[in-house]
């Protein structure tokens, strides 16, 4: 028979061997542990490589351009752009204005370059104007409805006249969705204007499109000197004053402007960016 002491000996190789048992368990479980965790960042980092190479693919095929009216191709891609060939149909009123009419242009700001407020008197509402913005990429011209817009022409003849537009550029090109060059800001920034406002020559069925010219603005009667040659489609509410149209060699300048793309400076809001190629106006000219 087993004495105290040898019982209690037995007891304690027991409890040893127990504890052994436990710590190299205890040892297993964060071997373990950690393998898991190190296959976890494996898998999620190859996740993330994955979503990453698909991201840029799609950017790459350009499945997000023209989300929206205002949505441009990405910098560069102007070789790839798509424009119309066809002139969408002028635009016309279904009641004539007055003729002559009264103007209304109210001062507004600092102008971005020293001009008079234009007057506003029997300005007529008949009639075209031909005028030629003279460019180092070539000349675009334009011809200027009165029956359409007679303050709007009123104000751009008058600005060409006092020389506003000379040596100033187009400062914003889109290329997808709304496809037009944005010209008449003397600070090539999108924020300059004349010193003076005027209101909206706008109606309902107005629609955009290639060979268009209208204004641009920053919201309800908030006209300027700020003006877009239509090249391509334009979906666009009835919200922008058109006031003539754009010659066929104009648009062929206007085409090679916007295949060379730009540097997406206006993304993603409004859109499109600076174009790359250089536009400066030399010279306008006015012919009545």
């Amino acid at each position: 028979m087993a004495t105290n002491q040898q019982r209690r000996e037995a007891a304690k190789r027991k409890l040893e061997r127990q504890l052994a048992r436990r710590a190299e368990r205890a040892k297993r479980r964060r071997i373990v542990g950690v393998g898991v965790t190190v296959g976890a960042v494996v898998v999620v980092a190859g996740l993330i490589v994955v979503l990453a190479t698909r991201g840029g693919d799609s950017e790459a095929d350009g499945t997000d351009s023209a989300a929206s009216p205002s949505a441009s191709a990405p910098a560069g891609n102007g070789a790839d752009i798509q424009i119309p060939t066809e002139r969408v149909e002028p635009a016309s009123r279904t009641k004539a204005l007055p003729n002559p009419t009264s103007c209304e242009y109210s001062k507004s700001g600092d102008a971005a370059k020293d001009v008079p407020v234009p007057g506003g008197k029997d300005v007529p509402s008949e009639g075209t104007v031909k005028v030629t913005l003279h460019s180092n990429v070539g000349d675009i011209g334009l011809d200027l409805d009165r029956a359409l817009a007679p303050c709007t022409v009123n104000s751009f003849v008058h600005l060409a006249k006092e020389g506003y537009y000379t040596d100033t550029g187009c400062h914003r090109i889109g290329t997808e969705g709304l496809q037009m060059l944005q010209c008449g800001d003397p600070t090539g920034q999108g924020t300059g204007g004349p010193g003076y406002t005027f209101a909206d020559e706008t109606f309902d069925s107005l629609t955009y499109g290639r060979g268009i010219l209208a204004m641009a603005n920053s919201g309800p009667d908030t006209n300027g000197s700020q003006f877009f040659m239509v090249y391509g489609d334009a979906p666009l509410p009835p919200s922008y004053t058109v006031f003539g149209t754009i010659d066929d060699e104009g648009l062929k300048v206007i085409d090679e402007i916007a295949r060379a793309g730009h540097d997406g400076s206006f993304d993603p809001s409004p859109g499109g960016g600076k174009p790359n190629t250089e536009v400066t106006f030399t010279d306008v000219t006015v012919k009545a």
